[in-house]
């Protein structure tokens, strides 16, 4: 569970970081309100709470990038029928997470990095459109940590320097693309020059 962990939380960083630096607007949207409502004091993790712009980022980026692109596995203890379909008794499942947060039925323009998608629903309890972390009483134990670590040290990052691509690179050449395994990481290393902010 701690490898699990580790792995998760360090590929979710590193995709939401290469969202922030491929969409400018986004990223001076988000260092705007860390810089705003910290003012120069020490981030602290009940700051997280005010951070409302960061969250959709956070939200935005397990969306389109699930740590885990497939589910734990589940196994049914009865026969159901799930939209027509007859699912016998200890039958093995599966959700594919990746392919759900790309589902045009679902989402609109479901490849387009909107972290604004997430503006009506900050507040609900269970992110069900985020079903990486599993659901249910199933769900991942470490989906509070999970987050509330991932949008800590992203707002430390974000607050901390001005992030830039190396080599004078604009953020249309950066190479988004994904390598799958058990997780679904970048192909290429992310590279980042990072001054600090004053």
């Amino acid at each position: 569970m701690f490898a699990a962990g580790i792995m998760t939380s360090a590929t979710a960083l590193e995709w939401a970081m290469s969202e922030i630096i491929k969409n400018p607007t986004v990223i001076k949207k988000v260092q705007a309100e860390v810089r705003d409502i910290l003012k120069g004091r020490k981030i602290i993790e009940r700051d997280i709470q005010n951070l409302k712009y960061l969250k959709f980022v956070v939200k935005e980026t397990l969306r389109l990038h699930p740590p885990g692109p497939l589910s734990l596995p589940r196994e049914s203890i009865e026969q159901c029928e799930v939209n027509g379909y007859i699912i016998p008794k200890k039958t093995i499942a599966l959700v594919n997470m990746w392919a759900m947060g790309r589902d045009p039925q679902y989402w609109h323009d479901p490849e387009k990095f909107e972290p604004e998608r997430f503006n009506n629903d900050i507040e609900r309890l269970i992110p069900f459109e985020l079903l990486g972390f599993g659901f249910g009483m199933r769900a991942c134990p470490g989906l509070s940590f999970g987050t509330a670590a991932l949008e800590l040290t992203l707002a430390r990052l974000l607050y901390h320097f001005d992030w830039k691509l190396p080599n004078g690179m604009n953020s249309e050449e950066l190479d988004m693309t994904e390598k799958f395994g058990a997780n679904v990481v970048r192909k290429n290393n992310l590279y980042l020059i990072d001054p600090p902010y004053d």
